[in-house]
């Protein structure tokens, strides 16, 4: 297990921070804020894109990245078939039977029938399956998801939640920024809520929407928070 992470006087260049908070195993946890609030930030901290300007982040594992994946937005896709970006994927984290295991996963996002096909000229919502599917198959402990849906149609919206469902169902600590509130309520449990790089309030999912503790939530909730 690579959880608890910690996260101790967490700061980043003046957008983020100073922020301590620890995430456990289990429970789905959201990041919620305003555009500018800092959600991108955190998550490619806590992945290990981004390194601290102060502070420290501290896993339970030595090799945390090993255990974890991040999917984005606008997902990159190599130049290579959607088995080969699997494929790639495997090869790189070390796994056995590369083939064998990203066609499985091809299988589980409902992708198995376009695994010849070229990547590139994929959909939006098959390109975000696919970035789901090369996470899938590294069975990662924790999952991060910037954005996954914020560019898609509500069906294709509808299949990725199915696929972040079956990740928290399979024991995979999933932590995701959105800015779509019934998203958030949807599939989380609790709730990061940051504002202007600070993290503001923390509860569970429900707790936050029908009784947040800050005057910025309830803004936020309601939209009223001029920026979002």
């Amino acid at each position: 297990m690579i959880l608890p992470l910690r996260l101790e006087q967490l700061s980043y260049r003046g957008i983020l921070g100073p922020l301590s908070l620890e995430l456990e195993a289990g429970p789905s946890t959201i990041i919620l804020g305003a555009n500018g609030a800092g959600k991108s930030v955190l998550m490619r901290l806590m992945h290990g894109l981004l390194t601290p300007t102060e502070g420290r982040i501290s896993w339970r594992s030595e090799n945390p990245g090993r255990h974890q994946a991040m999917v984005f937005q606008r997902p990159v896709m190599l130049r290579r078939s959607a088995l080969a970006n699997v494929v790639y994927a495997l090869k790189v984290a070390g796994v056995d039977d590369a083939q064998r295991v990203a066609l499985d996963a091809l299988k589980e996002v409902g992708l198995a029938h376009l695994a010849r096909r070229s990547a590139r000229v994929l959909s939006g919502g098959e390109q975000q399956r696919l970035a789901l599917a090369r996470a899938w198959a590294l069975h990662p402990e924790v999952l991060f998801l910037d954005e996954p849906t914020a560019s898609l149609d509500p069906g294709a919206t509808r299949e990725i939640e199915a696929l972040i469902r079956a990740f928290d169902g399979s024991g995979t600590k999933v932590v995701m920024a959105t800015h779509n509130l019934g998203q958030a309520r949807r599939l989380g449990d609790e709730v990061l809520f940051l504002h202007q790089g600070r993290l503001v309030e923390r509860a569970p999912v429900e707790r936050f929407f029908t009784q947040p503790a800050s005057a910025e939530a309830a803004a936020f909730i309601k939209g009223e928070l001029p920026w979002v």
